[in-house]
């Protein structure tokens, strides 16, 4: 059962929300925040589709979609699935754990600067990778199992290692948005200062393989990224969503969401792991693709309204922005750069902007 109410807000905005009802449980959902992720989804198709396209040997559009379906000559065949695919595959599943963890992170400390970049979860998990990959290059006992262990499961404990240096850092009877940045930031530095000694101890085609990671990059990417990270968003995905109504209590404080029920402990645990094993993966496919988590989830609460960032419509968009950064440096530019370059130079402005603009709030 469904009903729908329409608001007006100063001048002569309108907001239609629509009041649902399933049996005993009822919402109210707003027409932007049920169409963006539609529209997301479908700008994401068109993009993914150019991209595959578009190479050394242009396809056209038409011909991307019959070899989708298996209608195209195997020369097409061979060329989309097994070389460009892979790449294009990646790239979604990475924009889509960026997207996802940087909402989370950003309701749970309500703050627009909180994000796996600035709170140094991507710090944390680029030293323990970078770590894999100088030592895994040795020889010995020690550098065989860490070269066991693999990218995803040390990206995964360096990032968890960080958060839980932040909480233990910023907890004061609670965890305030603003100390948390500031927390993350000092451990930023701390990790990616680790990458640079980490890249001194090493020989010169270990520090070339570890360079190139760090800035984010799809090149050569294959179904062997593809699958881990496939895997961790199919079981991560579901339980982010699971917790929307939580970390929208969340958002009026502590006291509040316990007297509403909420086990504020158990749920905030919940959240940073979800966005730290998120944040963890998405650097193990493809390297540290700045900005993605700190700008997708402001412009998604932009686009839908609302007054946090909605999950979906985040976790799409952040995979639009990266399909289309990658198709960007591979296409348009004279030279091909790694896409967390190309996402480095959308993101660091809106950053400068968002200080800017918290610090006129401030003096106002």
């Amino acid at each position: 059962m469904t009903s729908t109410i329409t608001t007006r807000g100063p001048g002569v905005r309108t907001d239609r929300r629509r009041t649902v009802r399933v049996g005993p449980f009822s919402g109210v959902v707003r027409t932007r925040q049920l169409l963006l992720p539609v529209v997301a989804l479908v700008v994401l198709v068109l993009v993914s589709a150019v991209s595959l396209g578009r190479g050394d040997y242009p396809i056209g559009l038409g011909d991307v979609l019959r070899t989708l379906v298996g209608l195209g000559d195997p020369t097409q065949q061979f060329i989309v699935t097994e070389l460009r695919a892979p790449r294009i595959v990646v790239g979604v599943l990475v924009g889509l754990a960026l997207g996802l963890s940087g909402a989370l992170i950003q309701t749970f400390a309500r703050n627009p600067l909180a994000s796996p970049d600035t709170l140094g979860i991507n710090a944390g998990a680029s030293a323990a990778a970078v770590g894999v990959i100088v030592l895994g290059g040795g020889s010995g006992a020690a550098a065989g199992l860490l070269g066991g262990l693999g990218l995803p499961l040390a990206a995964l404990l360096g990032g968890l290692l960080v958060a839980l240096l932040i909480f233990a850092l910023a907890w004061r009877g609670g965890v305030d948005g603003y100390r948390l940045v500031l927390v993350g930031v000092g451990l930023s530095a701390v990790g990616f200062a680790l990458v640079d000694w980490l890249l001194t101890r090493s020989d010169i085609t270990e520090a070339a393989a570890a360079t190139v990671w760090l800035t984010g990059s799809l090149n050569a990417r294959t179904w062997d990224q593809a699958w881990p990270l496939g895997l961790a968003l199919a079981v991560l995905l579901p339980v982010a969503l699971a917790l929307s109504r939580q970390l929208g209590v969340l958002q009026f404080g502590d006291d509040t969401a316990r007297a509403l029920g909420v086990r504020v402990g158990a749920t905030q645990a919940v959240v940073v792991l979800v966005s730290v094993a998120l944040a963890a993966a998405a650097v193990a496919a493809a390297g540290p693709v700045q900005f993605v988590a700190l700008v997708v989830p402001q412009v998604a609460v932009r686009l839908a309204g609302g007054s946090r960032p909605p999950l979906l419509a985040s976790a799409l968009l952040g995979a639009v922005l990266v399909v289309g950064a990658d198709l960007l440096a591979r296409t348009v530019l004279p030279v091909a750069l790694p896409v967390g370059i190309v996402t480095a130079v959308v993101g660091a402005p809106y950053l400068l902007w968002l200080l800017v603009r918290g610090r006129r709030s401030i003096t106002a």
